[in-house]
């Protein structure tokens, strides 16, 4: 096994022989100037790699630049292992890259959820809240005003049998 270092190293030449190679080195009409590569993975083994590319324009032309490539896969290993000049040169697997369909299913969702952002602050721009502006009690709001009155208008305290006569003898000092 390889490490990590050198198998991202590999990848990496690999993109970009690729890459070079079919801008100048491929004469296939299939593979005009419309093909990316976009990312380049390598095995720990360093025996496979995977060639992630991306196409410019509908899915006949995607079509053609998958088998323009699977048609130039061998000229494409013989300028990896000329360059790399490693033992055993790595065979090619070319894989079309879902990143394009990926990041244009998000921006659809992006869109969609800014929609619905400008829909909700169109709604709220005239509400108000359902209780007051400030929810929160306040210290002084727990002090009553008032002493409690039952609903007669008597005092709580005599109500029950008591007077509030502040002696102390509950009210029955007169007798």
């Amino acid at each position: 096994m390889a490490d990590n270092a050198r198998a991202k190293r590999l990848a990496d030449l690999i993109r970009e022989v690729v890459a070079k190679k079919l801008q100048r080195g491929i004469k296939d009409p299939r593979l005009g100037t419309h093909v990316t590569i976009t990312d380049t993975r390598v095995t720990g083994d360093l025996r496979e790699a995977t060639v992630f590319y991306t196409v410019y324009g509908d899915d006949e032309q995607r079509a053609e630049a998958a088998a323009g490539l699977e048609s130039a896969k061998g000229v494409l290993r013989s300028a990896v292992g000329a360059a790399a000049g490693v033992k055993f040169t790595p065979s090619l697997t070319f894989v079309a890259d879902a990143l394009p369909d990926t990041a244009k299913t998000i921006e659809d969702l992006l869109d969609k959820a800014r929609a619905k952002d400008a829909q909700v602050r169109e709604v709220s721009a005239g509400a108000t809240f359902a209780g007051d502006a400030d929810p929160y009690r306040k210290p002084e709001d727990d002090e009553p005003d008032e002493p409690d009155e039952s609903a007669d208008g008597t005092d709580a305290d005599a109500a029950d049998g008591h007077a509030a006569h502040g002696d102390g003898t509950g009210g029955d000092a007169a007798k």
